[in-house]
């Protein structure tokens, strides 16, 4: 039964994010148990382009998105190979005070070491629990996170609600690599693919940049190694954006996230170069 608008609650956005892609229903029936819910609330989508299985990408974009988001935004975000295992279901409370409803596999990697984690709640699966759904053991992300974060966003729940409070020190963490500089030398790794382009963006900031010494229109030797094989090397300007450059040459710049990326002008880098993100992907930069 849909509720009606309920005066006076403070309803909070609600933005969902998976790896389901809108080849079939899956999205539109967590938007369905959503507004089942609560069908005053305002739902938008994330993405629901993460690669199949990738938690690494998942946990990424709500860095790239969440602090954009008024406090008290619920985000929903389902990357789960492991549906139907013991992996837990969470809600977190992060210092930006957002609240994100995950499985815990790894997917609050990147807000834990960059943001902040504050508080940590496993859900209660005997009360935040789509009715009438235990039979289902594939389809979390309707029947407990999209059902949970509406419960959320909407007021009927706390955060308290949610079930009992976690370790902080028990979240599941991708492994992960800090940049740095050292001897002249600013190390890092790509963290994701501006996607539809195919720059690299890496977790480089540009503070520690500047603390190398580059200055716009100077250059810089970029290296990137994969597995500790050199896959890349060459220099290139330190450009503003893309148009520092002639079309089809390499630059590095400062992107959206204030981090340093790697672009060809009007052309992928990642694919003309084969070149992918995570751990295993390392980058060292160097005046030229």
């Amino acid at each position: 039964m849909l509720r009606s608008g309920r005066k006076n609650v403070v309803r909070s956005p609600l933005i969902f994010q998976s790896d389901f892609g809108l080849g079939d229903g899956a999205v539109s029936a967590m938007y369905g148990v959503a507004n089942g819910v609560d069908n005053s609330l305002k739902i938008f989508d994330l993405t629901h382009e993460i690669p199949p299985y990738n938690i690494w990408e998942g946990s990424y974009r709500l860095l790239q998105t969440i602090s954009y988001w008024p406090e008290g935004s619920v985000f929903v975000s389902v990357v789960d190979p492991g549906v139907g295992s013991e992996r837990r279901s969470v809600v977190a409370k992060t210092a930006s005070n957002h609240y994100i409803v995950t499985p815990d596999n790894g997917t609050l990697t990147h807000i834990h070491q960059q943001i902040g984690i504050t508080q940590i709640r496993i859900i209660d699966e005997n009360i935040n629990r789509l009715p009438n759904s235990g039979a289902s053991h594939t389809f979390h992300g309707r029947d407990i996170y999209a059902y949970s974060g509406a419960r959320l966003a909407s007021n009927t729940i706390s955060f308290e609600d949610v079930g009992p409070e976690g370790d902080l020190g028990s979240i599941v963490q991708l492994p992960f690599l800090s940049a740095n500089l050292e001897d002249g030398v600013l190390s890092g790794m790509i963290d994701v693919l501006d996607v539809r382009y195919g720059n690299l963006w890496t977790n480089i900031s540009r503070s520690l940049l500047m603390e190398l010494g580059v200055e716009y229109g100077g250059h810089v030797k970029v290296a990137i190694d994969h597995d500790g094989t050199r896959v890349y090397v060459k220099k290139m300007i330190y450009g503003k954006s893309f148009a520092d450059n002639n079309v089809g040459e390499a630059l590095i710049y400062i992107n959206s996230l204030d981090n340093v990326a790697v672009a060809i002008n009007q052309a992928s880098f990642a694919e003309k170069y084969q070149i992918g993100t995570g751990i295993d992907w390392k980058i060292n930069i160097s005046k030229g």
